[in-house]
């Protein structure tokens, strides 16, 4: 373990704060085959001198949202974006995500079941790195809707007076401070490096989950997740619910 771990403690905890892309539901690698067109004329703009697969994409940057992929992308190529160039890009990447997204979610038992048990015990929250409307979207197409009440939902790139993105703790402070939770008092439940190295900053026990991670990346992922201080590593939500009794 890193330094950043912080200990679970069942016993303390009153909420879970849920990541969304990868975590609730396995919208990652839909997303990034949705983007990767819009993504590669952006990065043409920029002078790459070739298409990236969307699988490159997805490694390069994983967790984060699209405007602080753009941005890394630009500095990358040695370019400043103006703030109406990258809200126009994110504008079209958003819409052209969550259309398909809205396309290929749909619900999964495997998902509801805990979470709708774990409801009975802690106040669930919605903490993620993607806008408010995609977020929207998902939850509706997956039957989380109504596990997550709109006051719940947090977006880095649409709730912070400021857009931001994981790593960036912001949103985790945030969520904690709307919802009145010390960070010892809210679980973090994560899927990528970058969404756990933000809710340990934040102050928050996090757990890693690998559910919707390719088999062939999992053990990667896990160590990863270790290495960034969560407490531990499940493999379903039944097994965080398990955790958690």
């Amino acid at each position: 373990m890193t330094e950043r771990f912080l200990p679970l403690d069942p016993a303390a905890l009153t909420t879970l704060l849920c990541d969304a892309d990868g975590t609730l539901f396995p919208s990652e690698e839909p997303a990034y085959a949705a983007s990767a067109d819009v993504t590669n004329r952006f990065l043409a703009g920029l002078g790459a001198e070739r298409a990236f697969e969307p699988a490159e994409l997805q490694g390069m940057t994983n967790g984060k949202n699209f405007r602080a992929a753009a941005g890394q992308l630009a500095t990358g190529y040695g370019r400043e974006l103006t703030r109406t160039e990258l809200d126009r890009w994110v504008t079209e990447e958003k819409d052209v995500v969550t259309a398909h997204l809205r396309e290929v979610l749909r619900p999964d038992p495997t998902v509801r079941e805990p979470l709708e048990r774990l409801a009975g015990h802690f106040g669930l929250a919605a903490v993620t790195s993607s806008a408010a409307s995609r977020l929207g979207a998902c939850l509706e197409v997956t039957g989380l809707s109504t596990l997550f009440a709109a006051g719940r939902r947090f977006s880095a790139e649409d709730s912070l007076p400021e857009p931001t993105s994981k790593p960036d703790p912001a949103v985790y402070v945030h969520a904690g401070t709307v919802l009145g939770v010390t960070p010892d008092e809210a679980l973090a439940v994560e899927d990528s490096v970058n969404g756990a190295l933000s809710a340990v900053v934040a102050g928050h026990p996090t757990v890693g989950i690998v559910q919707f991670v390719p088999e062939p990346d999992r053990a990667d992922r896990v160590a990863a997740l270790r290495e960034a201080g969560a407490a531990a590593v499940v493999g379903s939500w039944a097994e965080l619910e398990q955790l958690l009794r």
